[in-house]
């Protein structure tokens, strides 16, 4: 493999405290799970600069210096840890070897301008490090209880045998209680049976209060906006105590002077009080769609004859159909995940999926509740993927990105 090029090479005293402060991190994390995090840190900002004094200035071979750091940090990994401590030993040093090149020979300005300075470059870098930390302090939670999932025992912890890779560790014992266990199926159909219909009426109401505020003539739009967006703003304990006093009443309006069934009044509270709650989502995404939206075009259809229904369905919904989809999803994803409100206005037989985990965790420690947490991930997941599919969808539609 022929050498990179290198742009110039950089001083010793910027190469190795910046990949002492890169060590650093590492030995904070194998420090802490060793007891002692300050003295990890030390000994990893030594490790990782006395790793990038003798690659650069004594090995000045590229290639053997990654795999010497990528087998000598596994090996180092598989006598305190164990095989998964090998696996990251070997990431590791991968990664280090690559910044330590990465940084010696002056790549990081491969793909900048030429005449920043170098404050300029620091802080172009020092974002993407913030936001990378800020995205791991947000996803190790999740990293956490996905394989926590498969663990074989009834322990909310990392067994023995799954931290040695152990297959007899790992089972699906958790997933096949939660497609068994009928406590678990009823809750889980009625969230599938009210997250939909409760989406359904968020988006016709939330669509057509967005296009009606958007209109100039409106008067006062803003104040009527900020009530309309209030649920997402009022902490939700209020909001659920304000829909436990509102919904009884016409619950017992409509079991008393319509005869209707107790269960069927049940299921309409919820499915109105989560349809509140997504009404906000759908507002707020369908405005921000129609902040573009070329308002000739309305004009061009009614100057052709067609009428405003007409005019609504074939030329304005096409195009903020992405912000309706995309607004649809938070609605949905806020009805499915939502527990406060459910347990203020439901019974027993309208209990969702998340009021069954809740209470898992209040009543009984059951694992099961990491399975399903690990599903409600995969479902946010391919919501989320959805959801930019669609925003670059409407991106290309108003010109805003190539195709």
């Amino acid at each position: 493999m022929a050498a990179l090029t290198p742009i110039s090479r950089k001083p010793m005293s910027l190469v190795l405290p910046t990949v002492a402060a890169a060590g650093a991190i590492l030995g904070l994390f194998v420090g802490t799970a060793n007891g002692s995090g300050p003295l990890g840190m030390v000994i990893g900002a030594a490790f990782i600069a006395g790793l990038a004094l003798v690659f650069t200035q004594v090995l000045k071979n590229e290639k053997l210096a990654k795999w010497i750091s990528i087998i000598g940090l596994a090996i180092l990994g598989f006598v305190f840890g164990g095989l998964p401590a090998a696996i990251i030993g070997a990431l590791a040093g991968w990664f280090y070897s690559w910044f330590i090149y990465w940084l010696y020979e002056g790549r990081y300005r491969a793909r900048l301008l030429p005449y920043l300075t170098p404050g300029q470059v620091l802080w172009h870098y020092g974002f993407r490090v913030i936001c990378g930390a800020i995205f791991i302090f947000l996803i190790t939670p999740i990293l956490v209880v996905m394989p926590l999932s498969f663990n074989a025992q009834d322990f909310f912890t990392f067994t023995p045998e799954m931290l040695r890779l152990d297959p007899e560790g790992y089972s699906l014992k958790h997933y096949r209680d939660f497609f068994t266990n009928n406590e678990w199926q009823r809750s889980f159909k009625n969230s599938l049976l009210i997250a939909p219909i409760a989406t359904v009426i968020s988006v016709s109401l939330g669509t057509l209060a967005a296009i009606g505020l958007s209109q100039s003539h409106v008067p006062g739009r803003r104040a009527i906006m900020a009530i309309l967006i209030s649920p997402m703003i009022v902490p939700l304990i209020i909001s659920a105590t304000g829909m436990f006093f509102f919904y009884s009443q016409i619950g017992n309006w409509m079991e008393g002077t319509l005869g209707l069934n107790k269960n069927f009044v049940g299921y309409v509270k919820v499915v109105l009080a989560h349809a509140v709650l997504g009404i906000p989502f759908v507002i707020i995404t369908v405005t921000a769609t129609l902040v573009g939206f070329d308002r000739s075009l309305t004009r061009a259809a009614s100057n052709m004859g067609a009428d405003p229904v007409t005019t609504f369905f074939r030329v304005q919904m096409p195009l903020i159909l992405p912000g309706v989809i995309s607004g649809g999803l938070f609605a949905f994803i806020t009805s499915f995940d939502e527990v406060v409100v459910v347990l203020f206005v439901g019974s027993a037989s309208q209990k969702t999926l998340p009021w069954q985990m809740f209470t898992g965790l209040r009543e009984q420690i059951s694992p099961t509740i990491l399975a399903v947490a690990t599903i409600l991930v995969g479902i946010s997941i391919a919501l989320l993927m959805t959801l930019e599919f669609l925003r670059r969808r409407s991106e290309r539609l108003r010109g805003m990105s190539p195709q």
